[in-house]
């Protein structure tokens, strides 16, 4: 297991050795952020990798990692806790029936009927340490969320007007993700360390589907990466990100393909491409002019 103030090598074996290809570049934004307490933010198109790296970190640091999905008007009381209602009219109906009301208010927002969110759940201690909290996709969020975020992080800690402030013993390692569907404001990007996750290079991920496919042959990986590589360059509605290359090779190997031909693309676009102008375009003939220059590259290469 990695120590959080080993070397960038360091940091970049042990994400290698959760199954995460990062390059230096990534390696060192998250030394640095486990060295200076300081969230990071990721950016970049769907499926290239954000929210696993948050996985990865959590697994080789051996830290429960939380994740706080973001979505459209989401607010404080979904992302930090909110009251368990429905027990507190019991508790009350019970005090009315017995006349046990003495501190009876007291006891309705006490630990016992407070459900923690993501937030809260960051700042509590946990075994092993202090955990990973990833915030994904905070661009679908809005502004005032961003505001109340950014509070949040500055000091980690969280208030509950019932029972006071929130301070975590130990700060969270903090990971945000943005598909960039709008622009996250300034003032929380500058909290962070930033980082754009792009698609990869042929060999990197080449080298990311070894690890994440290994049963998958050389020859078929080749292919596969080559294929997806080209088919970056269409002018498609939703570019195949990195998860769709590992999934499109699951399925490859589900249906015991050896080589990639126009028939079996065809037949798995599904697996690469998610909308149904995208995928008439590759239909057919323009499937098969994409492998035949895929293949090319591979012979050059």
């Amino acid at each position: 297991m990695v120590q959080e103030n080993a070397s960038i090598d360091a940091v970049q074996a042990m994400l290698a050795d959760q199954s995460y290809v990062a390059d230096r570049a990534l390696a060192t934004v998250v030394f640095l952020a486990m060295a200076l307490q300081r969230p990071i933010f990721l950016e970049g198109e769907p499926g290239t990798g954000k929210t696993e790296i948050a996985k990865a970190i959590a697994c080789g640091l051996g830290r429960r990692l939380i994740r706080l999905q973001c979505y459209e008007g989401l607010d404080a009381a979904a992302a930090v806790y909110e009251w368990n209602f429905a027990a507190q009219m019991i508790a009350i109906r019970a005090a009315e029936a017995t006349g046990d009301k003495g501190d009876l208010q007291a006891r309705l927002f006490g630990p016992e009927y407070l459900i923690e969110r993501p937030l809260l759940e960051a700042m509590r201690p946990q075994p092993g340490g202090a955990p990973v909290l990833l915030i994904d996709e905070i661009d679908r969020t809005d502004e005032p969320f961003e505001a109340f975020l950014l509070e949040a992080l500055s000091d980690f800690q969280v208030t509950i007007p019932e029972l006071g402030t929130i301070k975590a013993a130990e700060p969270p390692i903090v990971i945000l993700t943005s598909n960039r569907t709008r622009e996250v404001h300034d003032a929380l990007k500058r909290r962070c360390l930033y980082h754009w996750v792009d698609y990869p290079n042929y060999q990197r991920e080449l080298e990311i589907l070894a690890a994440r496919a290994p049963q998958a042959s050389v020859t078929l990986s080749r292919e596969i990466v080559a294929f997806v590589q080209r088919l970056r360059s269409e002018d498609l509605f939703k570019k195949p990100g990195v998860a769709e290359t590992i999934d499109w090779a699951k399925c490859l190997l589900a249906l015991d393909v050896l080589e990639l031909s126009p028939e079996v693309i065809s037949d798995t676009l599904g697996a690469i491409l998610k909308y149904q102008d995208d995928i008439a375009r590759l239909q057919g003939m323009e499937a098969k002019k994409i492998l035949d220059e895929a293949r090319q590259s591979l012979a050059v290469a």
